[in-house]
């Protein structure tokens, strides 16, 4: 008998070993695809595809159904469609009879195709995708819901015995670890097992658990008996794991499991039989690791205190909007590891399973969540699959040890003012919030007593008044202190409020950002003017705070990308621009702050000029910020040494007089060397120098076009011998100008401009005057321009005004509005002569309502 179970022991650990990843056939089905909007006119596109790559540019984008076909050949075994992700909602059709659907745009679906396959001919598959369904969530959202078949698609073809897959998308078997810690851990492993066939099967399920290096830690098998067309649980508690390897951020070190369906009968027999009776291999990798969330002290990995350090992160990239391959996924985490980051948010919706693989390999705690965001309808088919929607990403997910967080709201409150001004319809709709958080809150613990739950609030104390905050074991905290209003201390103060009436809660830092336009920069940065600048000292103040509190568990940087946002019509239309790289990846300076904030294992030296290495300004002597980790830099100008300077804050700050061309700036730290070069050029102050100057009317920022590569300066009073303006207050809009690629020039503007003054020498001028008349409305407030801000009527009445030429008339009762269209760039050309006296140009008004947006002037 002992030999017996010895070589049988033997006879199971070669079939284990010889198992394939997957006797189940997994077959790309990317290609060979034709698109329709119309169901009736067909191009050939690839997948990942979506038809909305124009949101980058358009805001009405298309919503609605479109439609993907392709041949199909196939056996006669069982075949399995698995969509990774459609959006919004897709129905499928094979050879015209609809076999299936699935709603919700960001989970995966599986489908039995079999019973509506032919074997004997090429089949058509038909999936139907709609992106405008409004029972399905996000219905409201700050992103763009774009539409299409933007995952994988595989067709999956297994034996009739088999895991089961048609469940919530999931792959049938879900790895449990419990009770980790130094000593032990627990492992089990519940498959979902489903027989096919007409008759009854004899079947062994074989768990085998692998150590970091490949080793054999255990194998376990169970006989089970499969009724004809059953589904059933097989849960397997596996031998203890003593001293267990530890997965963290640091080490992420990965146990495998295999799990093996083996058929009985023909395991007897001779072992190349044995080797042929494998049904069906899942193989899953799995982290030993416990987490702990204390209101008091942070969040705790193993035992040991750490600060989530990351980025929230939106799925698209341009100019292929949310259709990104595994690859594109794969490139964005590991830029977000290099950067320094241990924690990312997964904002707002499940992402593709390329993203949740490489954070188990690279080390990065996940927080994954539902796209339910700023509201509740009053629709009970909405709840149900807000519901789903969680069972699907939870079961999906589930054996990525990397997650640490569930979430399942975000900023539900934002709306619910506006959406629902009486107060009945208000009762209501907290109600229906609370009804919806406390059904989505038991479901997390149903699916997964492991993790813990977490809502994202936006910064108002309605969450805790009404309730809201109670239901979720984490709160996290939208604030944008410093941007959306208020002041940058506003930050600590906020937080330390709530954790004096909350001491309960364990917090964490949800989203903060701020925007930057590659194209604005200035020398005095402030809120909303969406220069690299201010987002640069809204993330500096930000990010200590962070992590030099100790009750705060981290935080996740809104966003790790400039993302689409078809509605939003800020500096840069269409698009979310808070990101710390581009939509195209291109990474800002500000990557590097956060980098030699969070980077500890390598030196980090970045010279902060690359978002503006051409400069034309006024200004000769300018700070220069280097982004160290080190205790000291030391920096050169062209070769000369111009100090050494102590790191605080991970940055220090040169005083650099810039040389006319070429400034090639090397920082030092130690043996770290950063490199770069910034190229300027003087702008006169004295205006009879002045030969071509472009003027960005009404703004503090520094505007370099695309388009034309024209910097346009700042603006500035008008002093005897110089240029500038005279009267008016700086105001500004956050509405997408059209006919201009060069909005921020017109989204700013001086209202009740008397005067702009050149005292340029005698000659012949080109002068232009650029106009976007916004008086329709102002999105923002106005403020004098130099000085502190000033609440003024940003409104008045729409009545034309005259300009005047040194004293000649060039418009009268001009208005651009009525003529051509409100918020709709103008720009006017001039031919001048200029006397001794300069240029004066007036703007004249009964009701002093004048505005002007930029003005240059060229000599001829």
């Amino acid at each position: 008998m002992k030999f017996n179970r010895i070589y049988a022991s033997i006879f199971f650990m070669t079939v284990v070993e010889s198992a394939v990843m997957a006797q189940s056939a997994v077959q790309s089905l990317n290609d060979g695809w034709v698109f329709s909007e119309d169901n009736q006119h067909w191009q050939a596109v690839a997948l990942p595809h979506t038809w909305n790559t124009d949101a980058y540019s358009n805001r009405n984008y298309k919503q609605g159904m479109c439609y993907y076909k392709r041949k199909l050949q196939t056996t006669n075994k069982r075949h399995f469609l698995k969509l990774e992700a459609a959006y919004k909602t897709s129905t499928i059709y094979i050879n015209g009879k609809k076999m299936g659907e699935h709603r919700g745009g960001y989970t995966a679906s599986v489908f039995d195709l079999t019973p509506y396959l032919d074997s004997l001919k090429t089949n058509e598959l038909l999936i139907a995708v709609d992106n405008a369904d409004q029972h399905v969530a996000p219905i409201s959202a700050d992103f763009t819901f774009m539409g299409g078949i933007y995952r994988n698609v595989k067709l999956i073809t297994t034996q009739q015995q088999h895991f089961s897959m048609t469940e919530d998308g999931a792959d049938g078997v879900f790895v449990r670890t419990s009770q980790v810690n130094i000593e032990k851990a627990n492992v089990s492993v519940i498959a979902r097992l489903r027989n096919d066939a007409a008759a009854d099967k004899d079947c062994y399920v074989v768990n085998t658990l692998y150590a970091p290096d490949g080793k054999v830690v255990s194998t376990q098998r169970k006989r089970i008996c499969l009724l004809a067309g059953q589904t059933i649980q097989n849960v397997m508690n596996l031998q203890q794991v003593k001293h267990p390897i530890l997965w963290s951020p640091e080490h992420p070190n990965l146990y495998r499991v295999k799990t093996i369906l083996i058929d009985a009968e023909k395991h007897r027999d001779s072992l190349q039989k044995s080797m042929e009776s494998v049904l069906d291999v899942q193989e899953h990798y799995i982290g030993m690791r416990w987490c702990e969330f204390d209101a008091q002290k942070g969040f705790y990995l193993n035992g040991k205190p750490y600060k989530l350090n990351g980025m929230c992160r939106h799925q698209d990239m341009r100019p292929y909007g949310i259709a990104l391959d595994d690859d594109m996924h794969r490139r964005d985490l590991r830029m977000l590891k290099n950067m320094g980051c241990n924690f990312i948010r997964l904002a707002h919706y499940p992402q593709s399973e390329a993203v949740l693989e490489m954070c188990d390999k690279l080390g990065m705690l996940v927080w994954e969540e539902i796209p339910v965001v700023n509201y509740v309808p009053e629709d009970d088919e909405f709840a149900d699959n807000a519901c789903q929607q969680l069972r699907e990403m939870i079961r999906q997910h589930y054996n990525h040890s990397s997650i640490i967080l569930w979430g399942y709201m975000n900023e539900i409150l934002l709306k619910v003012h506006h959406e629902f001004p009486k107060q009945l319809e208000f009762d209501k709709e907290i109600e229906r919030i609370n009804a919806l958080a406390a059904r989505l809150e038991k479901i997390v613990h149903e699916e997964d007593d492991t993790r813990h739950s977490v809502m994202a609030l936006h910064g108002s104390d309605d969450y805790n008044k009404y309730l809201v905050a109670n239901h979720s074991q984490v709160i996290g905290w939208n604030l944008y202190q410093g941007w959306y209003g208020g002041e940058l201390t506003d930050f600590e103060r906020y937080l330390e409020n709530q954790q004096e009436k909350h001491p309960r809660h364990p917090v964490i830092v949800s989203e903060w950002g701020a925007g930057s336009d590659l194209r604005l920069h200035s020398n005095c940065g402030e809120a909303f003017d969406f220069s690299c600048e201010y987002q640069q000292k809204y993330i500096e103040h930000y990010l200590p705070v962070i992590s030099n509190t100790p009750y705060i568990l981290g935080g996740s940087y809104w966003n790790f990308i400039d993302f689409s946002s078809a509605e939003r019509a800020e500096s840069m239309p269409h698009i979310n621009n808070k990101g710390v790289v581009t939509p195209e990846r291109r990474k800002k300076d500000v990557y590097y702050y956060f980098q030699a904030a969070w980077r500890k294992d390598k030196p980090v030296v970045h010279i902060a000029t690359r978002d503006w290495e051409h400069r034309e300004m006024v200004e000769k002597k300018q700070l220069v910020k280097v982004y160290s980790n080190a205790k000291e830099v030391s920096l050169w100008q062209n070769g000369k040494m111009l100090g050494t300077k102590p790191i605080g804050n991970n940055l220090a700050l040169f005083l650099v007089e810039w040389q006319e061309g070429d400034n090639r700036l090397e920082a030092r730290a130690g043996e770290t060397v950063d490199q770069t070069l910034v190229t300027y050029k003087k702008v006169p102050a004295d205006a009879s120098l002045l030969q071509d100057i472009a003027i960005n009317v009404g703004s503090r920022c520094y505007y370099q076009s695309e388009k034309t590569g024209v910097t346009w300066v700042a603006d500035r009073a008008y002093t005897k011998g110089s240029w500038g303006h005279i009267g008016g207050m700086s105001a500004s809009t956050q509405t997408e100008i059209a006919c201009t690629d060069d909005g921020p020039l017109y989204q700013t503007m001086l209202k009740g401009i008397e005067e702009y003054r050149f005292d340029v020498v005698e000659g012949n001028y080109e002068l232009e005057l650029l106009f976007a008349d916004t008086r329709q409305k102002l999105a923002r407030s106005v403020y004098l321009l130099g000085k502190d801000k000033k609440q003024i009527d940003a409104g008045g009445q729409q009545v034309g005004f005259d300009m005047l030429v040194n004293g000649k008339s060039i418009e009268t009762d001009f208005l651009p509005g009525k003529e051509f269209g409100f918020f709709t760039a103008l720009r006017r050309s001039y031919l001048v002569k200029v006397g001794k006296d300069g240029l004066h140009v007036k703007f004249q008004s009964k009701d002093g309502n004048t505005f002007l947006s930029g003005i240059r002037l060229r000599k001829l």
